[in-house]
């Protein structure tokens, strides 16, 4: 039996073995503050490589020291940590696994020690602190910043960037007028909200070859916020600037209530993807492989990216393909259990 799910993919010259990708997930698991992978991120992501996930992304990672969500975050801001992650990536890789990185930028969700930076200067709701506004120098900086992220992630042979502009970070926070209160060139209309996310691209094409991802935050769950339909426009212009595919999330911009069910975020998904007539990546809920099957089948989605449940079953892939009656192929040391 053929199915999507278990198809390979290729995107810009890199073949996955399949469709399935482990979403970024925070593992806040760095020791003191340095931002370098530990052991913990060797045994958590070479299981899901083992487990014959297509697609690994390493959890967000910062960009700078001001950018990480949590002092335990990873980060991506020095030369230091290109070692760290190249090891990482060797491990992955010898398991068939693609890999791939999220550069990230918390913005004013940032819970850290000293001074946070937003594009306005709001909290994101009353028990976090006020960002300081960022300053059109803030900003150059903030790209560079992006830039030699992906310069470093080169250099660590990662397959694989996704910029993260999703879930109420930084470049979320530049998208969405929720958050976005400026008066001079980043702020008003659509495309000054989307100029941060354009000079990051563009600046991380010039150091980057591979395929690029962009995860969004679709809707944001407030009748003055953004929907899917804002998200097709923002989509156009990512395509227009040769990104590659977008991961399609939502929520979390500003404190909403979600009404959470399986599947909930892939219509949102499904309608970029048809809008903008671009590849996307479904996520959320998403745990059975009769579900993500469907979704493919559908085109609803190109990819399906899982989340808690790959931290529930790191073999996931050989559970859907039991569900799916479809045979892959076993790692050599685990044929025994596996057939």
């Amino acid at each position: 039996m053929t199915t999507k799910l278990f198809s390979p993919f290729t995107i810009k010259g890199v073949t996955l073995k399949n469709r399935i990708v482990m979403s970024p997930m925070c593992m806040y698991s760095s020791h003191n503050e340095d931002g370098h992978v530990q052991n913990w991120h060797h045994t958590h992501y070479t299981s899901r490589a083992v487990g014959q996930v297509g697609l690994i992304i390493v959890e967000a990672t910062a960009v700078t020291p001001q950018g990480r969500i949590s002092p335990q975050d990873l980060g991506i801001w020095s030369d230091d940590h290109v070692e760290g992650f190249q090891e990482l990536v060797g491990l992955m890789k010898e398991h068939g696994a693609k890999t791939g990185i999220q550069l990230a930028h918390a913005g004013r969700k940032a819970v850290l020690e000293g001074d946070i930076i937003a594009p306005s200067a709001i909290a994101f709701n009353e028990k976090m602190k006020t960002p300081k506004e960022m300053t059109t120098a803030d900003i150059a900086e903030t790209v560079e910043a992006f830039k030699k992220g992906a310069e470093r992630a080169a250099k660590a042979g990662f397959d694989v960037i996704e910029i993260h502009g999703a879930h109420g970070y930084l470049i979320n926070e530049f998208l969405s007028p929720l958050s976005n209160k400026r008066s001079d060139e980043y702020g008003g209309s659509a495309e000054n909200r989307y100029r941060l996310l354009r000079k990051v691209i563009d600046a991380v094409k010039t150091v980057w070859n591979g395929p690029l991802f962009v995860r969004v935050s679709a809707h944001d769950y407030h009748q003055e916020g953004l929907t899917a339909e804002d998200y097709i426009t923002f989509a156009e212009w990512m395509k227009e600037q040769s990104v590659d595919l977008i991961d399609v999330s939502s929520g979390a911009v500003i404190p909403a209530h979600i009404h959470v069910y399986p599947g909930y975020q892939v219509k949102y998904s499904e309608t970029i993807k048809n809008g903008a007539e671009i590849l996307t990546g479904a996520v959320g809920l998403i745990t059975s492989a009769i579900q993500a099957e469907e979704i493919l089948e559908n085109d609803r989605a190109d990819l399906v990216f899982l989340a808690r449940e790959l931290l529930r079953d790191p073999y996931w892939p050989r559970t859907a393909a039991k569900e799916l009656g479809v045979t892959i192929e076993a790692p050599k040391q685990y044929e025994r259990g596996w057939s």
